[in-house]
């Protein structure tokens, strides 16, 4: 048994969903932004400015929603299908992602990341890129469009809002043969306007936009940033496909997010990627676990906040160099500067 093939088998124990857990996780995600979405909502009568000031927290609540969601895409929060899969249709009503083509296509994405060779066979733009080559291969234009989508602005403050308040509510990224997927798009839309229009008549159409639309956008905007560099940074690898197996691909191109015990607490343990990659069937709550348990994962390096800041702005891979660059450092190459 190869040794990547040996630290996946060690990794397996921890898959087992503990359902103390699962069901506390839940209250409290659950429960704490409801109790602050309802908070905002008394506020609100006094000052839309003052209900403001706990959209971040609702907003922080919200995320950690969605990463149960994507725990039971995953199958991994609870032991059943049909209890992940109810959970996970329930987190879709807070989170506006339509749950069943949410979970195929980001299972497309586990099966693809940092594969050079497969990369428009599941990825989006925040989990892809180009080479340094192909860039410096296209057009003026295209160079430009590629440069405008994934400026850390565009693709991080303007498009996450877009996203899931717009593109979500059509299925713009499911294939026409994936019939029960596209379906299931449409069912989550009749759904949210049931919900949301109920509560619009309960406690008016204006105060439902002025407390769920806030939160959405923050939510959104931090969500999409912390999934964006989970295969980002300098030192992300990525190889062709002959050179490509799960397990290196779980330690070489996927981050390990240090966060203050806060953060990682509303972000579900997700800065644990290359667990996650190891093994999607763990549920969030036992990554560390997982990690702080098996030598070779403690040895992958960690990027600290700042660093995952700053790892949005890397988009291109280079080849002869061996690691991510920006587009600043190719155009500076490309003259000689």
């Amino acid at each position: 048994m190869s040794e990547n093939s040996e630290l996946r088998r060690h990794a397996q124990p921890f898959q087992v969903p503990l359902i103390g857990k699962s069901v506390s996780q839940v209250a409290t995600s659950f429960g704490g932004f409801l109790a602050t979405c309802a908070g905002m909502y008394v506020l609100n009568e006094t000052s839309f400015w003052l209900a403001l000031v706990l959209a971040p927290l609702a907003a922080g609540f919200l995320v950690r929603i969605f990463i149960i969601q994507h725990d039971c895409g995953h199958g991994s929060f609870f032991r059943g299908r049909r209890a992940n899969d109810a959970l996970g249709l329930a987190c879709s009503l807070l989170t506006l992602t339509p749950y069943a083509s949410w979970r195929r296509q980001h299972a497309g994405h586990h099966r693809v990341w940092n594969d050079l060779d497969r990369r428009e066979s599941g990825a989006d733009i925040y989990s892809a890129c180009l080479t340094a080559a192909e860039y410096r291969d296209m057009s003026p234009s295209r160079r430009w469009w590629y440069r405008t989508t994934r400026h850390p602005f565009i693709a991080n403050i303007l498009l996450p809002p877009l996203v899931f308040l717009c593109l979500y509510r059509v299925p713009f990224d499911a294939p026409a043969a994936w019939r029960r997927e596209r379906r299931a798009v449409y069912t989550t839309d009749i759904a949210l306007a049931a919900m949301f229009g109920g509560l619009g008549l309960l406690l008016g159409f204006d105060a439902v936009a002025t407390v769920h639309l806030p939160v959405m956008v923050l939510a959104s905007i931090f969500g999409v940033w912390l999934f964006a560099i989970q295969h980002r940074g300098e030192d992300v690898l990525w190889a062709r496909h002959d050179d490509w197996d799960a397990a290196s691909a779980s330690l070489k191109g996927s981050t390990f997010l240090r966060l203050p015990a806060v953060l990682q607490w509303f972000t579900g343990n997700i800065g644990y990627h290359h667990v996650h990659h190891l093994n999607p069937r763990i549920p969030n709550y036992r990554l560390q676990e997982c990690h702080e348990a098996l030598p070779p994962l403690r040895k992958v390096p960690g990027m600290s906040l700042r660093d995952g800041l700053r790892a949005v702005r890397f988009i291109l891979w280079d080849e002869d160099l061996g690691r991510m660059v920006t587009v600043r450092q190719v155009d500076m190459r490309g003259t000689g500067a």
